[in-house]
């Protein structure tokens, strides 16, 4: 199925999107890990404890009490 126009990416675009390997993301033992610039590119937490995010996200989870 075709995308509709208005969700079709331009080039420009897609290249905007692309990850570059050292500035937006390492491998360490096979697993992608994303930078602190990646994170603040992406402009938001996304609450899954990322290494290096930006947002203070695991300095909020040290704060709460396992129940």
């Amino acid at each position: 199925m075709k995308r509709p126009k208005a969700m079709k990416d331009s080039k420009e675009t897609q290249a905007s999107h692309s990850l570059k390997e050292g500035k937006d993301y390492y491998i360490e033992d096979g697993k992608y890990v994303f930078t602190e610039a990646y994170h603040f590119r992406r402009g938001s937490c996304c609450e899954s404890s990322c290494r290096h995010c930006p947002y203070g996200f695991k300095d909020k989870l040290k704060g709460k009490k396992k129940v």
